[in-house]
């Protein structure tokens, strides 16, 4: 039980602190996708309404973002993002706007915001080739923003493959700041 407390304190501490969710009422009905507010399933016991709104631990509204967001990305977790921290080859990048980066965001991200990742790519090891990118040399990627119901890093990666940078080599860590926070590990704030 004093567990349980505790992560409910600091969930709702972490909310205090990160003010994005201040301006959505706890209680507000949430999207699940795109617009839709509830989703009906077929159980053995009926129909269940599924439906989502925002409480006193959430950060952010939007809609739930696709655990894949194109076919070849990897999905990624706490560990994976950590061990990425320190490999050479792998780049953990920050893809939201900066007035959110500077509230807190993961030691050793950089970032690189969801609107500007199509023009920056040779920070992640693409050259340009006249109008084309030359993704051969491409670090591996590990992408988050905000959380599940993000949708810029979602955005960025979809640039990114449609400007040819290779899904297989993008690691969707789609839990963000979100689980990261919730998880207890560390932020740094300030960074740009």
């Amino acid at each position: 039980m004093k567990k349980l407390l505790t992560v409910l304190l600091g969930c709702c501490i972490g909310s205090a602190v990160w003010s994005q969710a201040a301006s959505i009422p706890v209680g507000t009905a949430l999207n699940i996708v795109g617009d839709k507010k509830e989703i009906t399933v077929q159980t053995s016991k009926g129909p269940v309404v599924i439906t989502r709104t925002m409480t006193a631990c959430a950060k952010n509204g939007g809609s739930l973002q696709e655990l894949v967001p194109v076919p070849g990305v990897h999905p990624v977790g706490e560990i994976e993002i950590i061990h990425a921290l320190s490999d050479r080859e792998s780049l953990v990048v920050d893809m939201r706007d900066t007035n959110d980066r500077v509230k807190g965001t993961i030691p050793g991200s950089i970032g690189i915001p969801y609107t500007e990742v199509a023009t920056r790519m040779t920070e992640l090891g693409c050259s340009k080739v006249g109008a084309t990118w030359n993704c051969t040399q491409a670090k591996k990627v590990y992408a988050f923003c905000n959380g599940p119901a993000c949708p810029q890093s979602p955005l960025a990666i979809k640039a990114m493959t449609r400007d040819g940078f290779p899904a297989d080599r993008i690691y969707y860590y789609r839990g963000g700041m979100l689980d990261w926070d919730a998880l207890g590990l560390p932020s740094v704030k300030d960074e740009f």
